[in-house]
């Protein structure tokens, strides 16, 4: 824990007083120290809802992303009866929807411009967001088929395991940075309620 602490004084004092190009370089360290790149940008904390490899009878081909919203739930079908399951965060009531699609388009720190029918209901959001950890869509984004929905990351822990978006599905940085190195573009969304 000292050691952690002290990396982070670190990296706040390389950040502070060096150029991006010496910032990049203390991340690259952080590769070789053992940490990985998202060590200082995983945003929010731990899910409180731990990820854990579970037996599963759907069914379904591995690879397929199974949504329970009621459950508030995202497993991963690893075959052989067993998925990976990730806490998420749902719909509120009214937002919720049930479907199958396909995974678009992946990104890694998406920007987030708002729906028009968001900026409806809320006027006070920013029209447009570049990526980072301060942006909604966290660390990273799966695009669903054409619908204005998307699995993406959070810097808001606490929402997991609640029904509190427009119909998107978030997970913490970690976990959808955990899910996004496991799953093509081209893999198939199940959404049930």
């Amino acid at each position: 824990m000292i050691r952690a602490f002290a990396l982070l004084v670190a990296a706040v004092t390389v950040l502070a007083g060096a150029g991006h190009a010496q910032a990049q370089g203390f991340f690259d360290m952080r590769d070789v120290m053992g940490g990985g790149p998202d060590f200082f940008q995983r945003g929010g904390g731990a899910s409180p809802i731990p990820r854990t490899t579970v037996n599963f009878a759907g069914g379904y081909a591995p690879g397929t992303i199974y949504i329970n919203t009621a459950e508030r739930r995202l497993y991963l079908v690893l075959g052989n009866g067993q998925a990976i399951r990730y806490g998420i965060g749902v719909g509120r009531d009214g937002f919720r929807w049930s479907g199958t699609h396909r995974i678009t388009a992946k990104k890694e720190w998406p920007s987030w411009t708002p729906p028009a029918q968001m900026l409806r209901r809320r006027p006070d959001l920013p029209r447009h967001m570049v990526g980072g950890v301060d942006n909604p869509l966290g660390a990273r984004a799966m695009y669903l088929g054409s619908t204005l929905y998307r699995i993406h990351g959070s810097n808001e822990p606490e929402t997991i395991g609640q029904a509190v978006s427009s119909g998107c599905f978030r997970m913490t940085n970690e976990d959808v940075t955990d899910l996004y190195s496991r799953v093509p573009v081209g893999a198939t969304v199940i959404v049930r309620n």
